[in-house]
């Protein structure tokens, strides 16, 4: 099981917890939960169908989505509670 502590524009809320499960699916709440344990830190840029993505644990990648879209993320990712 992964979280996602988020903070910007382009998702549901400006500050969401998303936790995914081990079966793909995926929950999505406001506010910040708290973490057992950070594994690391990004920055996510996304405009259009391109996804620039700056990592502690993968550095930089680019990705592509199949939606369009336009969100400014900063975000932890650890193990939940």
């Amino acid at each position: 099981m992964k979280q996602y502590v988020e903070m910007g524009i382009g998702n549901t809320w400006w500050v969401r917890t998303e936790v995914e499960y081990p079966d793909g699916t995926e929950n999505e709440v406001m506010g910040i939960r708290r973490f057992r344990r950070i594994d690391g830190i990004y920055f996510r840029f996304w405009m259009g169908k391109t996804v620039w993505i700056f990592s502690s644990n993968e550095g930089l990648k680019r990705t592509k989505k199949h939606r369009q879209a336009f969100k400014i993320v900063f975000g932890i990712s650890g193990i939940p509670m």
